[in-house]
């Protein structure tokens, strides 16, 4: 049935004059698909459904409001982005941004799915009409029933190649369940369904379509893992028909520096060749395989990953120590890795950085926690304050010791006057000189940071299935990702291990079951399953 009599198609830009659930259709093109196709020795062209799945978070949903009677309204709640937060909540209660307050806490996990708010608003005006604060705390059901899962998918990849390995041409079909209103992330999917590749010839179709279902959410990537899932089979099946191994497959048609993607940028340094060269010689693609019911499997995504504001505040203590806060909300340990940054700019150990998480009337602006942004943007604005910092630390210490600042230097924590070597004191020492010397020391720095630069990962993957059952034990699984630099490396371990856990999921156990009246039947976590 139709969902909504007032939504017509937006078809390729023109509006359709009749109701739909379809609510957009888009197209990347690149070069020409049919000729590409006749020029082909293979062309293999498969279909794919991906299932709603939940993003699995430990804690569910929670938040306490307080519409106090000055009329400004406090929000405290777990969220990936309180300024984002802020804003929504802005709109949906229809005041200015500037009358809200959101006091970001510790947050149990969001993987995407804590960006959009369900509880505030709610909590909020039950506070004005009762005059008291109010708490709210979702169930699992509500959080499996109530929130915004990634969206089920269909997908329909047609790739043909050469003899050679030369991928001719490929055309992508990708449809992605928005839930009850539009705004699935189908548009993230074609950008990243056909990016890890060099192609002539290349289409991708996108269609966002609403279905009777929660509104979709973000989860890790959106949009990336379905497209993926469907690409990437294709890509070893083209490659076994031609009888190519599929990681070189993989590298004679890869993505490098000034490959123009399907959707139109070129892509600057990236490194997608040096993620299939360690596949390719990690021991585990060489290792044998010992069942006759085992099987190995590879594949790669993209995600071309963002920038965005992000703010920072670095204030010098007394003792020599420094508090940093910061506007993005820690989800996966960026609070060391921000306060990292800060410390090398300031040569200080790590332990001497304190940073906080703290509310949206005491930061700049600050976009989400998503998108592989906060190491790279909130960590660029902990550089540029901790930088701030240390040019006024510098000017302090040339004015006690009267002499040019362009003489001073700091290195390992003390401060140096490079024109008389007697003048040194430590960070700390000055520090605590401050007070009496003009005042204390902040930097701050906010930035919305371009140059940001896409990933690539790669998964090798041995299984053993039951072919009586259909159990599938997973054996060994090496996950190889172009990480850029590692500020924090176990942190980035931790990502890695935690997406691959998920995608496990998402391939084996995980599943939204909808009754005929769509209502969802596994609400708890002993029917909806989780690898555990």
């Amino acid at each position: 049935p139709i969902l909504h009599d007032s939504l017509m198609t937006d078809e390729l830009g023109e509006k359709a004059d009749k109701a739909s659930n379809v609510a957009s259709h888009f197209q990347h093109v690149k070069g020409d698909v049919k000729a590409g196709f006749k020029e082909a020795d293979v062309v293999i062209e498969r279909e794919f459904t991906t299932k709603t799945v939940h993003q699995g978070y430990i804690e569910p949903q929670a938040a306490t409001a307080l519409w106090n009677n000055d009329g400004r309204l406090h929000i405290w709640c777990s969220t990936q982005g309180s300024f984002a937060a802020r804003d929504a909540c802005a709109r949906i209660l229809d005041i200015p941004v500037s009358q809200i307050r959101v006091v970001p806490l510790e947050i149990g996990g969001g993987f995407g799915g804590k960006i959009d708010v369900y509880l505030e608003p709610v909590a909020a005006l039950l506070s004005k009409k009762t005059g008291t604060p109010v708490k709210l705390v979702m169930s699992r059901a509500d959080v499996l029933q109530g929130t915004g899962p990634t969206p089920g998918s269909y997908a329909k990849i047609k790739i043909g190649a050469k003899k050679d390995g030369t991928i001719t041409a490929a055309h992508a079909y990708l449809a992605m369940e928005a839930g009850a209103y539009p705004g699935s992330p189908v548009g993230a999917g074609a950008m990243c369904v056909l990016a890890p590749y060099d192609l002539e010839n290349a289409l991708v179709d996108g269609y966002d379509v609403v279905v009777n279902k929660p509104k979709t959410a973000a989860y890790r990537a959106p949009g990336a893992p379905n497209a993926a899932f469907a690409g990437e089979q294709v890509i070893d099946e083209v490659a076994k028909a031609i009888g190519m191994d599929p990681i070189d497959f993989r590298m004679k048609n890869a993505a490098k520096e000034g490959t123009r993607q399907v959707h139109g940028p070129t892509f600057p340094r990236v490194g997608y060749e040096e993620v299939l060269e360690a596949m390719k010689s990690h021991p585990h693609y060489n290792a044998p395989l010992d069942g006759p019911n085992q099987g190995r499997g590879v594949a790669v995504g993209f995600w071309f990953n963002i920038g965005f504001d992000s703010a920072c505040n670095i204030a010098v203590n007394a003792d020599g120590t420094v508090t940093l806060q910061e506007g993005s909300t820690d989800i996966g340990g960026t609070r060391a890795s921000i306060a990292m940054q800060a410390a090398e700019v300031l040569t200080l150990p790590y332990e001497k950085v304190h940073p906080t998480v703290v509310d949206t009337d005491t930061i700049g602006f600050t976009a989400v926690t998503g998108g592989s942004r906060t190491t790279f943007a909130t960590g660029w604005a902990a550089y540029e304050a901790a930088q701030d910092v240390r040019t006024k630390m510098i000017d302090r210490a040339a004015q006690i010791w009267e002499v040019d600042a362009d003489t001073v230097e700091l290195e390992d924590a003390v401060f140096k006057s490079k024109s008389d070597p007697e003048l040194s004191m430590t960070f700390a020492e000055l520090a605590g000189q401050l007070g009496r010397s003009g005042g204390g020391i902040t930097g701050t720095a906010a930035v919305s940071p371009a140059g940001v630069g896409g990933a690539f990962a790669g998964n090798i993957v041995d299984v053993e299935v039951d072919p009586e059952t259909g159990k599938t034990e997973i054996l060994r699984f090496t996950v190889v990702q172009d990480a850029g630099k590692a500020i924090h490396p176990s942190y980035v371990e931790g990502q890695m291990q935690g997406g691959a856990v998920q995608g496990i999921g998402w391939a084996l156990n995980e599943e939204y079951y909808m009754s005929d009246s769509g209502t969802m039947d596994n609400v708890s976590l002993l029917d909806y399953r989780m690898p555990t």
